[in-house]
Formats: C-alpha cells, sequence, structure tokens
C-alpha cells in the first residue's frame, strides 16, 4: 500500500495525487542521503599531535592507521589537545603491538581515577597486518614511528610509519633539498610579483 500525504501532493480539487510507483531498493529520502559520496575532507578529522621531526630523522617507507585503547579520562584530555608524541614508539610484544612513550596530560577534573601520562597503550590492529610488522621489523631492522594522532568519527587513531633510521649525512641532504626547495619558490614569487 501506498501512502499519500496531502501536504505534499495538492491535486485538482483538494484531492491528492498519488505517487508514482517505486522501485523495491528504493527507500526514499534516506535512499538518497546514502548515495552521496562522502569527501574525506569532510570526514571530521579533528588532529590532535603531529610528529614533524619524524620525516627528519626516519625514511618512511610504509604508512597505517591504528585505534587506540584508552581510558575516559585520556580521551577527554584528548579533546583539549593535550598529547605529545615526539618521544614515542611503538614496540611488537607477545603478538600485539604497544605505543611508548607517547604523553597525554592528566585531565584536570580527572581527581583520583586519573591516568598515568607516559604509559604503555595498546594500538588495534588486524591479525595480517600486526604479522607484516613482525616480519618487517625482525627481518629489516625497521622502527615503528608515530607521525600523527587524531579523532575521525569520535575514535582516537594514530597513523603509524614503518621507517628506516637516517645517518647523519642523509639529514645534511635532507636540509640541503629543503633549503634548495624554499629558495626556488622564493625566485618564482619574486618572478611572479614583477
Amino acid at each position: 500500500m501506498q501512502r499519500v500525504y496531502q501536504f505534499h501532493h495538492f491535486g485538482v480539487g483538494g484531492k491528492p495525487t498519488p505517487l508514482p510507483p517505486r522501485a523495491s531498493s528504493d527507500c526514499g529520502y534516506f535512499a538518497l542521503m546514502a548515495a552521496k559520496p562522502v569527501d574525506p575532507s569532510e570526514e571530521g578529522r579533528l588532529s590532535i599531535a603531529r610528529n614533524p621531526k619524524a620525516t627528519y630523522d626516519f625514511f618512511v617507507l610504509d604508512t597505517m592507521e591504528a585505534g587506540l585503547v584508552l581510558t575516559g579520562t585520556e580521551v577527554k584530555s584528548l579533546r583539549r589537545k593535550g598529547a605529545s608524541i615526539k618521544e614515542a614508539f611503538a614496540r611488537v610484544a607477545r603478538g600485539e603491538v604497544f605505543l611508548e612513550g607517547m604523553n597525554i596530560t592528566p585531565y584536570e577534573q580527572g581527581n583520583r581515577w586519573n591516568h598515568n601520562p607516559v604509559r604503555s597503550r595498546k594500538l588495534l590492529l588486524h591479525r595480517r597486518e600486526i604479522e607484516k610488522l613482525i616480519g618487517s621489523i625482525e627481518r629489516e631492522g625497521l622502527t615503528l614511528v608515530p607521525l600523527e594522532l587524531y579523532f575521525v568519527r569520535g575514535k582516537a587513531k594514530i597513523t603509524l610509519a614503518l621507517a628506516r633510521g637516517k645517518k647523519a649525512h642523509d639529514k645534511r641532504e635532507t636540509i640541503k633539498r629543503k633549503l634548495a626547495d624554499r629558495e626556488t619558490a622564493r625566485a618564482m614569487a619574486w618572478r611572479g610579483r614583477q
């Protein structure tokens, strides 16, 4: 049976006009809303902390997203952007991945149930991802470094990088390349003004 709402469809003489038949898979308004493509920039990603030094100290080979196991006061403190991942690193132990050295400031209203600021936090990854990490770390001597901590749709996530450490000459080369890029950008900007 098809519903007809008078306040939407007025026919001749005040009688409602019937709606055209719909396909069985069509659910009206909600089907149209769900069919819209979601833009990744509109997902509600809220950045909390970044580690810009990681790209200076390491060659980033691969990145992956992992969830975090947190307590309530840690989440509240993260919403206030009270975190630092500059000294943080991830390690694999007993088939699980843990984040060490991440500092989450204590929540001001947390009283006696507040968390330890620098505690070991478990990361949530799929089994295949963990096995891949174990192989890369043990065989190739790679390191797990956090790049960014953020919220996506209310869930705390961290971007981990599978990275190889840079030597001193690699770091000097990176600085030279950045300076050269900056100089060319300045020259092009100056040329555009004339």
